[in-house]
This record gives structure tokens, sequence and C-alpha cells, in this order.
């Protein structure tokens, strides 16, 4: 009975607002990560951009989790909207340690293959972006949400493979003569194929969410 009746009190539409802003955030700051592994003299500036708005995203984050905390209803389970905004979250994270690391190796020039799997995040990126306001219809919306999530998952796997393309044209090339050049741009792959990783961890989410509720 109590499902019953939570099912007909209206739900707190501000949790989808929190979901947009963020996939806004995360939407623009791949968009950034693209821009950094241009390289050259605007390194250093864009990748304090990035770093704002990751500082956004985690503010958006916590107006989440407090308003899970003083809402009845909420528009779906609470462990899912943690997952969903934590899912997003960590993939803002990613990019941002990505520039992190950029910054510490005073990175001004990156392999082509980088700017591939950084073309893929932003790609991931927008597709998130279309697939977070479905959920403010699951039901009628749950074919798109299983196609756009599906996508995610298999840019995924073209980001692995540019990732191992990647380490072997390196190995092969600077690696040779240079072998801190190769632990530095490793690390670089790294963490741009973990943020190919935490945007198929939101596409899970989203997909386990529609499951549920289809």
């Amino acid at each position: 009975m109590f499902e019953f009746l939570k099912k007909l009190m209206p739900k707190e539409e501000k949790f989808f607002d929190y979901f947009e802003a963020h996939a806004a955030k995360v939407q623009a700051a791949a968009k950034v990560l693209r821009q950094i592994l241009d390289g050259g003299p605007a390194v250093e500036a864009n990748c304090n951009v990035l770093m704002k708005l990751e500082d956004d995203a985690d503010h958006i984050s916590h107006d989440v989790m407090q308003a899970i905390r003083k809402s009845f209803i909420t528009p779906f389970d609470r462990s899912d909207i943690k997952s969903l905004i934590s899912s997003m979250d960590d993939a803002i994270d990613q990019m941002n340690k990505t520039a992190k690391a950029v910054l510490l190796f005073e990175l001004h020039e990156f392999e082509p293959q980088m700017r591939e799997m950084a073309d893929i995040a932003v790609k991931m990126s927008v597709l998130t972006s279309e697939a977070v306001p479905l959920l403010r219809s699951i039901n009628p919306n749950s074919l798109k949400l299983h196609a756009l999530t599906a996508q995610i998952v298999r840019m995924e796997e073209d980001s692995d493979i540019l990732n191992d393309a990647g380490l072997k044209v390196l190995i092969k090339g600077k690696g040779r003569q240079d072998p801190m050049a190769y632990i530095i741009g490793a690390e670089i792959y790294e963490h741009l194929e973990k943020v190919a990783d935490r945007f198929e961890d939101v596409a899970n989410v989203i997909n386990g969410i529609v499951i549920e509720h289809v």
C-alpha cells in the first residue's frame, strides 16, 4: 500500500534538474579535456578550467546528497540516485585526475591516440547528456535509453583498442630512447582509459534504473 501511495504522490523534480546540471558540467569538462590534448601554451589554462568544472560538479553532487536526506518522495530509489550522481561525479573526477597528471609532468605535446580517446570521451559525454533528461519519463523513453547506453558501452571498447594501439606506438617510438617518456605517456593513457570506464559505469547505472522501472 505504501509503495502504491508513493506512486500517486508528486515526485521531487529537483533531482532531475541536478542530474542535468551535473551532466552539463561533465560534457563541458570532456570538451576541455580534448582541448588540453591539443597541447601548446593553453594547456595549463585549460587544466584550470577543467578543475573549476570538477569543483562545480562536486557542489551539485553535494546538493543531491542533501536533497536525498530531506526528501520524502524521490523519483526512484535513493540508492539509484546515489549511484547515478556518484558515477557521473567519478567521470569528471577522472578527467580532473588526467589534467592534474598533465600539469604534474608539465606536458605540452600529446600522441594522436590520446586525442582520439579524448574525442571518444566527448562523444560519451554528449550521449550521457542526451540520456539523463530522458529519465524524467522512463517508460516511454526506455528504448531510446537502452540504445544510448549501448552506444556508450561500445565506445568504451573503442577506447580500449586505442589505448592498446597507443601504448604499442609509444614503446616502439619514444620509449626506446627515453623510458621515462614511456612511463609518463602510459600514465596519461591509463587516465584516459579510466575516463571511458567511468562513462561506461554511468551507462550501466542508467540501464539498471531503466530495467527496474519498465
